[in-house]
């Protein structure tokens, strides 16, 4: 660890004062001598989101600078050490990013979210006072120790906007060990392994690819040694981290284990006609991977925290095969562990407002379905309680299972390692795992707007509140087509709304999609062309 530039020397003595430490105990003057290095731009206005702060490159360096400084406070607070990775994950390589990361790996709590936008939105004058009442409201003692990991993505732009993250947590004081080039989830993982003794396991890169390749050897050990073929599969690396990360863990996986990477950043942009983002929305292969029929693929995004599958089938037709089904093959899966090695334990599956209703109704008629995020925080309680009641003798499969799939995160390369497992054990081709339950139609579309804020929703943000007439005109819109819903969502990394719409036919779909479109472009806002119909 690396200590903040000697301004711990000039921290003045220990001075207790109502649970927290008063403003005379920080170093305002160091604070705002490397603020004036970060200056503000004039009237821009961010928002913490569940993806932390994105938007251009060169509007971030002040960001950069005070999430130091937040993240310094939040160590000292929590007394464990905090992340700040720094990368907009599948927006256009010209953007950037910041999002924090709590002691056990989780996103930052929702308290400190709103702490992280007012900084970031103060002027120079106000840092003072913001930074004094987070002292006085979380209690937080600046004699306690501070320790911050940093790391960032491959983005030109990643390493100038790190070194303003040192800034700030250099101006408070607090030690920091900048592990340079890693993905979002190893940052995550080495942020819970420090916090946790590394019980969870060895906080550096090489732990995490040992941690991962064990799992999946051990866990594959099982599978029939007449399924090689099934262990071949191409990788779509976004022209992101994730390209640089494999080609370093291929030498701890198993041979058996083929993989072929594609978009590795050394000849085109990062996320450009490519990655999960890409797939996902425009239900097509990425560029530069050609796929030859029912060969399995998959795709990262820009720093490697999501995955979907894909294929061709013999007459040349695009399948994908996304979050949902990836979900529904795991929990299942579990299921099947749990029954053979006769535990009882409750099951959830989390999904968003984007699941396909196809899935919903499969997956309800073996276990619970959640929504929201009060769904999420509810299931890792329960997931916390069922691990500390699971007896030491359960399965070993299940343990090495639960190892790949282990993260507080969404991450690609775990994922990856996971599900290729349960296909070789389960001796499923990539047709018959997506023959599980067959989707309802569906389309995803951007709407680009002048403010995304205009957009608030509620019930698991399926159903939008503002701007008044929206939902109205969307319930409208729906009752047109047969078996259909659809809802809009504020992005939380760009000004754009997300449309979702389903239907019985493709067709439908698209017009349904369309429509809703055309709704938020008049009524939240929309700048430039009106949406255009699908082609």
């Amino acid at each position: 660890m690396k200590p903040g530039r000697g301004v711990l020397d000039r921290v003045a003595a220990e001075s207790h004062v109502g649970g927290c430490w008063g403003a005379a105990e920080m170093d305002f003057e160091a604070v705002a001598k490397y603020s004036a290095l970060h200056l503000k731009p004039a009237g821009l206005s961010l928002q913490y989101g569940t993806a932390g702060f994105r938007t251009k490159a060169g509007h971030l360096d002040h960001v950069m600078y005070r999430m130091g400084l937040l993240a310094v406070l939040r160590s000292r607070q929590t007394k464990s050490t905090i992340g700040v990775m720094v990368t907009a994950s599948h927006n256009p390589e010209e953007d950037n990013g910041v999002k924090l990361v709590d002691p056990l790996g989780e996103m930052l709590t929702s308290a400190w979210e709103e702490y992280a936008t007012r900084l970031a939105n103060a002027e120079e004058q106000e840092i003072q006072s913001i930074l004094t009442e987070i002292c006085q409201k979380e209690a937080v003692k600046l004699h306690q120790y501070a320790s911050v990991f940093i790391g960032r993505d491959t983005r030109p732009s990643s390493e100038k906007l790190s070194q303003s993250v040192i800034d700030g947590v250099s101006a408070l004081g607090g030690q920091y060990h900048d592990y340079g080039l890693v993905t979002t989830p190893q940052l995550h993982y080495m942020v819970c392994c420090q916090n946790t003794q590394e019980h969870y396991g060895k906080a550096t890169v090489e732990g995490y690819y040992q941690k991962l390749s064990k799992a999946f050897g051990e866990l594959t050990k099982q599978a029939s040694s007449s399924g090689d073929d099934q262990m071949c599969l191409k990788i779509d690396c976004a022209n992101g981290i994730g390209a640089l990360k494999l080609k370093e863990m291929e030498r701890y996986l198993p041979k058996k284990l083929l993989i072929h990477l594609y978009n590795d950043g050394t000849k085109e942009k990062l996320n450009h006609l490519c990655g999960a983002d890409f797939v996902k929305v425009h239900q097509k292969p990425p560029l530069g991977l050609e796929i030859k029929p029912n060969e399995r693929c998959c795709s990262f995004d820009g720093d490697a925290d999501r995955i979907v599958y894909y294929y061709n089938d013999t007459a040349g037709h695009f399948h994908l095969v996304d979050g949902d089904k990836i979900a529904t093959l795991i929990s299942t899966f579990i299921k099947e562990l749990l029954i053979k090695i006769g535990q009882t334990l409750k099951m959830a599956v989390i999904q968003t407002a984007y699941a396909n209703g196809s899935s919903t109704r499969y997956l309800e008629e073996t276990m619970k379905v959640l929504f929201s995020k009060a769904a999420e925080e509810k299931i890792r309680h329960m997931a916390k309680e069922e691990k500390e009641n699971q007896k030491r003798e359960a399965a070993k499969m299940l343990e090495n299972t639960i190892d790949l799939i282990n993260q507080t995160v969404g991450d690609a390369i775990s994922d990856m390692l996971v599900i290729e497992a349960i296909l070789a054990l389960k001796g499923l081709t990539v047709q018959q795992w997506d023959a599980i339950y067959t989707d309802l139609p569906n389309r995803q579309l951007k709407v680009k707007i002048a403010d995304r804020r205009v957009i608030d929703t509620t019930d698991a943000e399926r159903r939008a509140v503002t701007p008044p007439g929206l939902q109205e005109k969307i319930d409208e819109l729906v009752k047109k087509y047969s078996v259909s819903r659809a809802f809009v969502r504020p992005s939380g990394t760009e000004d754009v709304v997300r449309v979702y719409s389903e239907a019985e036919t493709q067709e439908n779909a698209d017009s349904l999609a369309h429509e809703v479109s055309l709704a938020v472009y008049h009524l939240a806002g929309g700048i430039g062309e009106p949406p255009q119909p699908v082609c």
